[in-house]
């Protein structure tokens, strides 16, 4: 390859722009569809660009790997998918800078005394079946193959049933000890999900730790029944409930310093002129303090069957996923401002990545690239042209103290 390493990334920005596209705004990629299997194509065609060897792992992620497999292997990239008429940064940009980095090495000359490997984690946003970072759950073991198996998208369709859909066969779903000894670091550059950047005037930081966040569903069973013919007092409306129950999450995090979220919500039968006899509604919480987090969740339980007792209607409430603070690994910190600088920011984030699961398993790493609208899910997300370049070079710096020295 010729062009350089700014060219390439240029070149794969425009490649992946047009998939996905939400006539709505912004993107829809969910996993294991039609704009799934075009991205994993173009992710694999990028790595033949490279002759770099692609592995489809048991649990559907894809590893571009630049020499020969082994323990100690320097690990980089993120995800492909997205939420509903997402941005275009979230996720891509870690997998294209990743690309990019390494062809910036090549053009270096550098001769990897280890193997890298450019990483594709499935179905990191969970939009499609509801759990977030299911790739990078199962293979560090943190999500049961069975209960992965058991979920189901908004049609209907389960995950067993949408992977052989796609070409992948799910019979062994689960933790993935042979990809795990491989994995010596995992760096993942990311587009920052707020403000910090432009506030400090710094192109890229360096992640210190995410929040506790989880998100739990919460069932409100009312009664059915016709709008124009059902005098108020005897109506068992969930509507009521659960919407008093959003404006007393917002007042709760409030309250604790914390952030939560109704940000999705299935009402059946959803018709105009009936009552509802039932709305489902995701609940996600966040915070810097986890006991803040789990006690604002109670309260709002708490609250949310006060109200259900008055509107006659019955709430039940299930934990989907939860995830602790995770503090990314200090060696490995410390080794990120040494090549970088020790001006480089440290900062702390509410979203969670792939980054985050592994942590538990692996010794893991992030970079943030600057983000001028501070604005994240959403068609307004956006980082510089010059910003994403910066994120290359950080990127390849890492990687190379990394690979030219001898494994420790």
């Amino acid at each position: 390859m010729t062009a350089s390493h700014t060219a390439e990334f240029d070149r794969m920005w425009a490649d992946l722009e047009g998939v996905g596209r939400d006539p709505r705004g912004g993107y829809s990629r969910f996993a294991w569809t039609r704009e799934d299997h075009t991205l994993r194509e173009w992710f694999t065609g990028e790595a033949a660009r490279r002759s770099m060897e692609v592995d489809i792992d048991r649990n559907g992620n894809l590893w571009a790997w630049w020499g020969t497999p082994g323990p100690g292997s320097f690990v980089t990239g993120s995800h492909l998918d997205s939420v509903p008429g997402g941005g275009a940064y979230d996720g891509p940009l870690g997998v294209i800078t990743a690309f990019a980095a390494v062809d910036k090495l090549r053009a270096d000359g550098i001769t990897p005394q280890r193997a890298v490997a450019v990483a594709c984690f499935g179905d990191e946003e969970g939009a499609r079946f509801g759990l977030a970072c299911v790739g990078s759950r199962l293979a560090a073991g943190l999500l049961d193959a069975k209960k992965a198996k058991a979920l189901k998208d908004s049609d209907g369709i389960g995950v067993v049933e949408a992977m052989r859909s796609a070409g992948h066969d799910p019979a062994h779903l689960g933790r993935d000890d042979e990809v795990l000894s491989r994995i010596g670091v995992y760096v993942e550059l990311h587009v920052e999900q707020g403000r910090n950047l432009v506030d400090q005037g710094h192109a890229i930081a360096i992640g210190s730790s995410i929040w506790p966040h989880g998100r739990w569903r919460f069932d409100f069973h009312g009664a059915g029944n016709h709008a124009g013919t059902t005098r108020l007092e005897d109506r068992r409306d969930p509507m009521l409930t659960y919407a008093e129950t959003v404006l007393s999450a917002r007042k709760r995090a409030r309250l604790a310093g914390t952030v939560t979220t109704f940000g999705r919500v299935s009402v059946t039968p959803n018709g105009t002129n009936a009552i509802p006899s039932e709305v489902t509604a995701w609940l996600d919480s966040r915070g810097a303090d986890e006991a803040e987090v789990l006690r604002v969740v109670d309260e709002i339980e708490t609250r949310a069957h006060e109200r259900g007792s008055r509107d006659d209607v019955t709430v039940s409430v299930t934990r989907e996923s939860y995830t602790g603070k995770v503090e990314f690994d200090a060696g490995v910190q410390q080794r990120l401002r040494s090549v970088l600088g020790a001006d480089t920011p440290v900062i702390g984030t509410g979203a969670g990545h792939d980054a985050g699961i592994l942590s538990s398993v692996v010794p893991t790493g992030m970079l943030y690239v600057r983000n001028p609208t501070g604005i994240s899910h959403d068609p307004a997300e956006f980082a510089e042209r010059d910003d994403c370049h910066a994120g290359i070079d950080a990127l390849a710096a890492v990687m190379t103290d990394y690979v030219t020295q001898a494994q420790s």
